[in-house]
This record gives C-alpha cells, sequence and structure tokens, in this order.
C-alpha cells in the first residue's frame, strides 16, 4: 500500500467500525485493517438482541454491514490484510502488513479475539470435517444432524439456538453444573426442544472417520466416560485477545489484554485500544462501539495537538 493516513484502525470489530465512524465524519484520512470478515466476531454472531436501537434484534452480520456503510459514507477506506507489527518512526507509525507498509500519524488497536482451541485429541484432525468454531458460517451445512456446542457462555448458548434452525438436536456441553450464559440466553435454550443440556461434562476426544461421529465424553464429577454420537461439535469456550503482533510493543495484563487508560491511549503517544483487546473490557459490542468513540475522539484531539 505504501500511503499515509491521519489513522489506522486495525480491526473491524464494533470498536473499529465505531472508530472509523467518528474519525472519517472528522474528516480525518481514515484506513480500515481487517484479515477476515468485516464486522469480527460480531459479524458471524447469529441474532444479536441486546444492541440500542433493535426490539426485534438484528443477526451481526447486518449490523456489521450497515456500521461498515456508515463508516465509508464519510470517507474512511478498507482493506483486507493482516497487521504484522507497529514500528515507530519519530513522529509518524508505520504498520506492517500483508499488503505492505502503511503510515498513519494515529493508530485505533480494534483487532478483537479469537476463538480458544478446545484442545481435545481430533479437533485438529477434523476441523472443517464437523469441528467449528462459527454456528453462522457453518451452520447451514448441517441440516437435521445432531449437533454439539461446547461451552456455557452466552456466545456458545445463542450459537446453540441459531443451529436449531438447521440441526435435528443440538447438545450444549458445559464443565460446570450450571451455565454462565444471561438468564434471559438461559431461557431461550431452556424452552427450545431441540436443545439438551449436557452439564458436569468435558469432551476429551473427537472422533470420526472422514467426518466427526462422535464424541468421548467425562463427567467431571464421577469421571464416567460415554460417547454421544454427533455429526458435528462447534467450540465456543472463550476468547483470546489478537495481540501478538504488538506483545513486543506495549504492556499487556496477565491474559494478554493491552493496556489503556480510561481514555483509550496506551504507554505509547498516538497509540489507542479499543473493545475488547483492551484490559478491563466488558466484551459487549455496545461497550466496544463506546471504547471505539472514545479512542477516536482522543486520536482527533492527539492530531490537533490538543
Amino acid at each position: 500500500m505504501d500511503k499515509e493516513y491521519d489513522v489506522v484502525i486495525i480491526g473491524s470489530g464494533p470498536a473499529g467500525l465505531a472508530a472509523g465512524i467518528y474519525t472519517s465524519r472528522d474528516r480525518l484520512s481514515s484506513l480500515l485493517l481487517d484479515n477476515g470478515i468485516i464486522g469480527g466476531n460480531m459479524g458471524s454472531t447469529g441474532t444479536i438482541d441486546n444492541y440500542p436501537g433493535f426490539p426485534d434484534s438484528i443477526s451481526g452480520a447486518e449490523l456489521a454491514e450497515l456500521m461498515h456503510k456508515q463508516a465509508t459514507k464519510y470517507g474512511m477506506e478498507t482493506t483486507l490484510a493482516e497487521a504484522k507489527a507497529i514500528n515507530i518512526k519519530g513522529d509518524k507509525k508505520v504498520i506492517e502488513t500483508t499488503s505492505g507498509d502503511v503510515t498513519a500519524r494515529a493508530v485505533i488497536i480494534a483487532a478483537g479475539s479469537e476463538r480458544v482451541k478446545l484442545g481435545a485429541p481430533g479437533e485438529e484432525e477434523f476441523r472443517g470435517r464437523g469441528v467449528s468454531y462459527c454456528a453462522t458460517c457453518d451452520g447451514p451445512l448441517f441440516r437435521d444432524k445432531r449437533l454439539a456446542v461446547v461451552g456455557g457462555g452466552n456466545t456458545a448458548v445463542y450459537e446453540a439456538l441459531h443451529l436449531t434452525k438447521f440441526a435435528s438436536k443440538v447438545f450444549v456441553i458445559h464443565r460446570r453444573d450450571q451455565l454462565r450464559a444471561t438468564a434471559v440466553a438461559q431461557e431461550k435454550a431452556l424452552a427450545e426442544s431441540k436443545i439438551d443440556l449436557i452439564l458436569d461434562t468435558t469432551v476429551k476426544s473427537i472422533e470420526g472417520d472422514d467426518f466427526v461421529n462422535r464424541l468421548i465424553l467425562q463427567n467431571v464429577k464421577t469421571e464416567e466416560q460415554s460417547t454421544l454420537n454427533v455429526d458435528g461439535v462447534f467450540i465456543s469456550i472463550g476468547l483470546k485477545p489478537n495481540t501478538a503482533f504488538v506483545k513486543d510493543l506495549l504492556p499487556l495484563d496477565e491474559q494478554g489484554h493491552i493496556i489503556t487508560d480510561g481514555q483509550m491511549k496506551t504507554e505509547i503517544d498516538g497509540i489507542f485500544a479499543a473493545g475488547d483487546i483492551r484490559s478491563g473490557s466488558v466484551r459487549q459490542i455496545v461497550a466496544a462501539a463506546g471504547d471505539g468513540a472514545v479512542a477516536a475522539i482522543n486520536a482527533k484531539k492527539f492530531i490537533d495537538g490538543d
């Protein structure tokens, strides 16, 4: 690319998209960088029913499209490329990407998180052949199939609910004795006849022939093992921040999140972090969007010398 911008935003989740809306409306030349789906994890979420302004809910892909359209309306550019490193050169930041270098006066890091791997035997072997991390992406491939979702948080429960549109049965497997999802999410799951809960249980291995056809389970209290016949398994056990490309540049907390102050400022002047990637984030779409707005406002102040 070898171009220079006022602001480069790394990551196209709600934090990055909100930041782009604000920077581009302030007439700052802005570039959004992302190496995956526009919207990040939000973009692959089936149903969002807690974002203000959508009482009848909205899909993550729709919300991402609307936010991206709003930002590009005011001039934000988008490039699909992966940020590999950020180098400081005087008062400029040079972002190394898979499509070349790009220079910015300010950088907003909103690269979000990626799904945590289960680590069970068979997970890598059957990835793409019955093992998935995205119900919205892969759910339609499993019509009238028996599926499992591993996890007990909101994401896992909503993925299970989404899969009921296609599957004949969905088993939610969680290692604790109760789900961690919100009460509303749990109520929806319990009211869905296609969903069965398997609690106090872990997945010991994922097995099959050409494709997944069974899980070996273990009860965490009795240590008794059992076999569950399924045609696919969706893993939703948590997220880890995408901070590998800045681990030698910025201070991180114990979980690998970027440390910022309340203005989204990092230790380096002109570099901000917003959304799930920053330490202390509550990991909610509305909060991430708020972070992005705060980061953008302070990036503008930095550029203006305020």
